[in-house]
């Protein structure tokens, strides 16, 4: 079940990407800032998929850097760039504002704090990797992708894209791990390749959906 969500999942992510793409430059803008909130957000959750223990968040990063290729492609590389400062101030923001509402004294009636507490409630250590390494790879993928912009402007936007994507998340799935979990994981090797191996699966199925859509 979980792998036919999951299949259901990217294609939601594909369908609204290009829904922003087509609705604009702001939209896009916002798109990105959206998809890596979530992510942060979802991270929590583990789930079993093809056999492995992962995150449901995946998908959601790459789908935030995807808009970050579509806004380059088609507004420049300026607008690129300033979404990546857009998605670290609201991401900042609801770091930071979480905080605060967990120090609201629930009622007598409310019944939510202990779910809010849970989810909201994470390490600095993990609050401040997440915010960090997504920014780095947000200026690593803008940066690569252009340079394959200019260097291969013949080939397919989807391509290009998943090149970008590809080496993003390596270095994505590198520096989270050692930055958020060493020390506290048992194999932190396990942990890259298992990760990295489902962020490759969720590319290799986003790459030929954009290509036939796009084309």
């Amino acid at each position: 079940m979980n792998e036919i969500l999951f299949l259901i999942q990217i294609l939601i992510i594909i369908g609204f990407a290009l829904g922003a793409l087509k609705l604009g430059k702001g939209a896009l803008i916002a798109w990105v800032a959206m998809q890596a909130l979530i992510a942060n957000l979802f991270v929590l959750k583990q789930i079993t998929l093809l056999g492995f223990n992962v995150t449901a968040s995946d998908a959601y990063v790459i789908g935030s850097l995807l808009g970050l290729n579509f806004l380059q492609e088609y507004f420049g590389k300026e607008e690129a760039q300033k979404a990546t400062w857009v998605c670290f101030f609201f991401m900042a923001f609801f770091v930071i504002i979480s905080q605060v509402h967990l120090l609201y004294r629930p009622s007598l009636y409310d019944s939510t704090q202990e779910a809010f507490v849970t989810i909201l409630t994470q390490t600095p250590r993990l609050l401040i990797s997440s915010l960090s390494v997504f920014w780095i790879v947000q200026q690593f993928d803008i940066r690569f992708f252009g340079f394959l912009k200019r260097i291969f402007p013949q080939i397919h936007f989807s391509l290009r894209s998943a090149c970008s994507l590809i080496l993003s998340q390596l270095l994505d799935t590198i520096l989270f791990s050692f930055a958020g979990l060493y020390g506290i994981a048992v194999s932190m090797m396990d942990i890259i390749l298992i990760s990295f191996a489902v962020k490759l699966l969720v590319i290799f199925c986003f790459t030929p959906l954009i290509r036939w859509v796009r084309t």
